[in-house]
């Protein structure tokens, strides 16, 4: 029998390909502050907050409130950046179409977005009934709230779910919530103590065995 009765997928660099776009797309609203970040920076900075936070950040650094329409700019920046095209994290699609257990996803980002990027990456139809937003509770990650949230609204306990997620912000909250941990991460950086480490998505099925054994 499996250990795990519930996936939940991060959205963001883990079913969707769309951190570049986010990250480009942040870094040119930065420069309309007068900030120069590499979309690079930007990238390493923000993946995975708040969309809040990043904006105190932002704050922080050039010392002044943004504009009250500079969230708005950037959202509709980002909203052309996804709808001109994104494409599924590789592998996602094949997983998804032969996965056998239930599964949703959990993202920092509203509901609006995720449909948006879910939609354009031709996945929108496994996960419609199957979204959850942090802006549904009361903290995002790294705070467990989201994740509990997911897990509750799709009767399973927390210990028997296992999240899938590329963002420090969303490993922690996994551990917070007494999850599995699972962190994907196609490149050359080194383990993560207390994860389960991805490198691709094919791996996720020998993974569940793994979990079902131990």
């Amino acid at each position: 029998m499996s250990a795990i009765d519930l996936i939940i997928f991060d959205c963001d660099g883990v079913l969707v390909d769309t951190e570049e776009a986010s990250s480009r797309a942040m870094a040119e609203a930065i420069a309309l502050l007068g900030q120069a970040l590499p979309w690079q920076e930007v990238h390493r900075r923000f993946t995975g907050m708040m969309l809040a936070d990043i904006v105190t950040a932002i704050e922080q650094d050039i010392g002044r409130s943004v504009p009250p329409d500079w969230l708005a700019t950037f959202r509709r920046m980002a909203t052309h950046a996804f709808a001109a095209g994104v494409e599924p994290v590789a592998g996602v699609p094949e997983l998804l179409a032969d996965l056998g257990v239930d599964c949703c996803v959990a993202s920092n980002g509203p509901r609006e977005k995720m449909a948006i990027t879910l939609g354009a990456a031709g996945l929108l139809a496994f996960f419609e009934p199957r979204m959850f937003s942090a802006y549904d509770v009361a903290r995002g990650k790294p705070a467990p709230d989201l994740f509990l949230h997911a897990a509750a609204a799709r009767k399973a306990v927390p210990q028997r779910c296992l999240v899938i997620e590329d963002s420090a912000a969303g490993l922690a909250a996994a551990s917070a919530a007494g999850m599995h941990a699972a962190w994907y991460c196609p490149g050359d950086l080194p383990d993560r103590a207390g994860t389960h480490r991805l490198r691709a998505m094919a791996e996720v099925p020998g993974l569940l065995t793994r979990l079902g054994a131990g």
